[in-house]
């Protein structure tokens, strides 16, 4: 199967959510997606309290269509940081990002 799934897990510097906000939805978003195998992207906010330790309160699930998607993300993290992909110090440095592939697909 050459689809994947990129799961990142990230929050806000205290009181920067709105530049983080927009530095996410109005840069780094597009810069994500111009790696090619990137097909879409959602974006979620936490609703309620976590459920466990982690205070992350977005959720980012970029979509890979790609034979090899672990290629997909070593060349998108290649290009963090650089000019083609400008990180914000907006973004707290506790963040978890894992690439998964799916093995159930169910709809009602």
């Amino acid at each position: 199967m050459d689809r994947a799934i990129l799961v990142v897990l990230s929050k806000p510097v205290e009181g920067r959510e709105a530049e983080y906000n927009s530095w996410y939805n109005d840069q780094h978003l597009h810069d994500v997606l111009a790696v090619s195998g990137f097909v879409s992207v959602e974006r979620l906010k936490r609703r309620g309290a976590p459920v466990s330790a982690h205070e992350w309160t977005y959720c980012a699930l970029y979509e890979i269509d790609h034979p090899r998607p672990e290629e997909v993300v070593a060349d998108m993290m290649s290009r963090i940081g650089t000019d083609t992909m400008p990180i914000s110090d907006a973004l707290d440095e506790d963040f978890m990002c894992a690439l998964y592939e799916p093995i159930v697909h169910l709809q009602k």
